[in-house]
């Protein structure tokens, strides 16, 4: 298989025009003629990672996060991004982003999340596309049956990824909830959406303090805030099938390195 090959497959699964305007997506570096036999798939295009992928013998990386989501005017190997670039062009491995356009994707990066933390059935997505009500941003679902706010957090701690600082919960524990909506990463522009949809809580990352306070106060679903590379890293699983899944032949690996910035909590 080429890089081409590959890439033809990810981008059907996730098609760049529904990238939003201002993301950064697709191929940053990579000959597409070159034979790619291996892909790693990770949410962060960091050291780390590339490390992982040169140990492992990968041709290919995979992120969900793109490596310059502003531009440069430089590519020098004293800035880390630079290092990083130069490293996987002297290993010819190549490095592809796939980041708004999975996060809408159907299955996306939001399906993946409400998989892990318990949610079954049919996922809607919170906020549609007008000309496509199964793709958007974020999903709703159901648990299997009513519970608490406090054993649903616990459910969604072991559903995820171990972070130095696991989740934070906004709300009485006590609280029963069954509706959930979910949104991989940074989720608090979707507040009100939550608030509308009239779920019981609203799981994503990043969540502010004002935002987050006054959602509570006004009397908003409960919250629940994740560590953000946790809520996107089981849609790395979901990526890799598209693969596995489609014909190509390559092997594919899901990096365990936690690249969550946080490193200890105290």
């Amino acid at each position: 298989m080429t890089l081409t090959d590959v890439i033809e497959k990810l981008e059907a699964a996730y098609p760049p025009a529904r990238a939003e305007s201002w993301d950064s997506v697709g191929l940053v570096c990579g000959d597409p003629a070159q034979p790619v036999r291996r892909v790693l798939f990770a949410v962060d295009p960091v050291a780390a990672v590339a490390q992982e992928a040169l140990d492992w013998g990968a041709d290919l990386i995979v992120v969900h996060h793109p490596l310059y989501l502003r531009g440069t005017t430089s590519v020098a190997a004293n800035t880390p991004k630079g290092r990083l670039v130069h490293t996987l062009i002297k290993h010819d491995v190549a490095l592809y982003t796939a980041h708004t356009n999975a996060d809408v994707a159907n299955p996306g990066v939001s399906d993946a999340l409400a998989r892990a933390v318990g949610l079954t059935g049919d996922l809607v997505p919170l906020q549609p596309f007008p000309d496509d009500p199964w793709r958007g941003l974020g999903r709703i679902g159901d648990l299997p049956s009513r519970t608490t706010l406090g054993e649903f957090a616990a459910q969604a701690a072991a559903g995820l990824p171990r972070t130095s600082w696991g989740i934070r919960v906004a709300g009485d524990l006590a609280r029963p909830v069954s509706r959930v909506a979910v949104s991989g990463g940074a989720g608090d522009s979707l507040l009100g959406t939550a608030r509308a949809a009239g779920v019981d809580v609203f799981l994503t990352a990043d969540l502010r303090h004002h935002p987050s306070s006054e959602f509570v106060e006004e009397g908003g679903p409960a919250l629940i805030d994740a560590a953000h590379w946790a809520t996107e890293w089981p849609w790395l699983d979901s990526a890799a099938s598209v693969l596995s899944s489609s014909g190509v032949t390559v092997e594919t690996r899901v990096s365990a390195t936690v690249t969550d910035a946080w490193t200890r909590g105290y």
